[in-house]
């Protein structure tokens, strides 16, 4: 089986595939300070909730955004899975051509999603991805990765709002009934949601309208159905996007499997 870990600033997701069947998935926090024993327990763990052994993961593909967390990874990988991970970045084969300026520079989730996508989307596609931070990936027709847009995600905007005001408190991110708040939390929740909302709709416009005036958009990440709740740009939440975009990679370059 493939272990699939898309290592995020907030939390790690994993899948388990069985081919290209999908046999479990898990979401846990991301913790910089990771060893590679502490990651082999908590892979343990993990897989024992539903019923799995390590001895079952014949590969490994990682994307990862916090460097910091990679050495770990890969050491319990080597030692624990006996599998040489696949470590999604320059010099590994994604079939998506890269059209940024440096190509070096696009994330590894963002190139996974990119993937996923267009391979069951089709193309033109914009692809929005809710984690710490929201990315927003556009891919053409032929399935080239075009560049996107980059923005503060709705949990670190409201860190930012309630750490630089002295009278301001953190509120449970909902959309309120109102966008006209009624009361101070209330006024909190409208800003930030359907502030965030207007924020995705005039993105997408914009992307949309760059693209030729039609693509297919579709949302991933932890805040995606929060978002995609309420509006009608998002025409789909796929929350295992990037996960199935590591799959694939994975193909691509399975030389690097068990060792």
């Amino acid at each position: 089986m493939l272990l699939a870990l898309d290592v995020g600033n907030t939390n790690v997701t994993l899948a388990l595939f069985d081919g290209d069947r999908l046999a479990a998935d898990w979401r846990v926090t991301s913790r910089r300070e990771w060893t590679a024993d502490e990651v082999a327990v908590e892979l343990r763990d993990l897989f024992e909730l539903r019923d799995f052994e390590l001895s079952a993961v014949t590969g490994v593909v990682i994307a990862s955004v916090v460097p910091t967390i990679n050495p770990a990874l890969v050491e319990a990988s080597r030692r624990y899975l006996k599998c040489e991970p696949v470590m999604v970045g320059p010099g590994v084969k994604t079939s998506v051509r890269i059209r940024y300026e440096n190509p070096r520079d696009v994330g590894a989730d963002r190139i996974a999603n990119a993937l996923a996508a267009y391979t069951k989307y089709g193309g033109p596609v914009v692809v929005i991805d809710f984690g710490t931070a929201v990315t927003y990936d556009a891919i053409n027709a032929d399935g080239d990765y075009l560049g996107g847009a980059i923005a503060p995600g709705i949990e670190i905007s409201l860190d930012a709002l309630v750490s630089h005001t002295a009278m301001l408190r953190r509120v449970e991110a909902v959309a309120p009934d109102s966008i006209i708040g009624r009361n101070t939390i209330n006024s909190i929740q409208s800003g930030l949601v359907w502030g965030f909302v207007a924020q995705v709709e005039g993105m997408v416009k914009r992307m949309v309208d760059e693209l030729g005036g039609k693509a297919r958009v579709i949302a991933t990440g932890g805040q995606a159905p929060l978002v995609a709740g309420l509006t009608s740009v998002i025409e789909a939440t796929d929350p295992l996007l990037t996960l199935e975009g590591l799959r694939l990679i994975y193909a691509q370059n399975s030389d690097g499997g068990a060792r």
